[in-house]
């Protein structure tokens, strides 16, 4: 079955995560994007929001966890946002990417990024 997507890109937040001193003192721009597929024919053919996701709450599910908590890895602040949301909503799959904007390495660099993708346990 092919799956349709909700998508939101390049959501911009201020969180303190980083293996360095630095990054959990000063902290950083982060930017997100998440992809959210699952079945949107209901919400289409009905235009009824109770059929889809509120685009609202997942923002703010990923700006709670981006801005109040605090992890090592991009990888770990991922996997949090997509295990949330695969619990929360009726997911087929998330995929998280993030990107940090000049990260500490010593040189030029424009980003570091991350992306992991997750299906929905079965049963």
């Amino acid at each position: 079955m092919a799956a349709d997507r909700l998508m939101l890109q390049n959501m911009i937040f201020y969180g303190y995560h980083g293996v360095f001193a630095a990054e959990k003192e000063l902290g950083q721009r982060l930017e997100v994007d998440v992809e959210l597929q699952l079945d949107l024919r209901s919400a289409g053919v009905n235009d009824d929001l109770e059929a889809t996701i509120n685009y609202v709450e997942v923002y703010t599910v990923v700006k709670e966890i981006v801005e109040e908590r605090a992890f090592n890895l991009m990888e770990a602040v991922a996997e949090e946002i997509a295990d949330t949301l695969l619990g929360a909503y009726s997911l087929l799959e998330v995929c998280v990417r993030i990107r940090k904007p000049q990260p500490p390495v010593g040189g030029t660099m424009d980003c570091f990024v991350v992306e992991i993708r997750r299906q929905a346990k079965n049963g």
